[in-house]
């Protein structure tokens, strides 16, 4: 098998939102899932994954306050919509946490599974409806740096 058939999740241009910070966001968030998939995958023990599955959900917060700033910025008018979508999100992945924590359920590929259709699906839902929206608004496709956001995360 080569790496792209192994991954949770390829990256693809069917996933970009057309706004670089945004989809390079995106990025991060698909390598921090095909992290969590590839230990899982070789077996690297739970507390490697709960150490990536905390990496995932304090990323997917400060990627959702991004996405949020922009929609109250340009008055986005599904805010509130996905704002709840959001919020759900991480309620999920907190009690999925907890679930691994307590020992009630382990990281498994049927997490990554759930995590992997949220993701993609949420994306191309959710995201590309704000994307054009977004875009008319004068927000820039291309930024001069590769990602201000991702510089500071690292």
């Amino acid at each position: 098998m080569n790496e792209a058939t192994e991954a949770a999740v390829s990256w693809s241009d069917e996933l970009s939102v057309g706004i670089q910070e945004i989809d390079e966001q995106h990025k991060v968030l698909v390598g921090i899932l095909n992290e969590m998939h590839d230990a899982v995958r070789h077996n690297h023990g739970p507390e490697v994954s709960l150490e990536i599955l905390d990496r995932l959900i304090e990323y997917t917060k400060i990627h959702f306050a991004v996405e949020e700033s922009l929609f109250r910025i340009f008055d986005y008018p599904g805010y509130e919509d996905h704002h709840a979508e959001h919020a759900a999100l991480l309620k999920e992945a907190q009690v999925m946490r907890a679930k691994v924590v307590s020992g009630e359920s382990k990281v498994s590929f049927k997490l990554l599974h759930f995590l992997r259709m949220w993701l993609t699906e949420h994306i191309l839902g959710s995201d590309m409806a704000y994307a054009d929206f977004l875009l008319k608004q004068g927000v820039q496709s291309k930024s001069r740096s590769k990602s201000w956001f991702n510089k500071l995360w690292h």
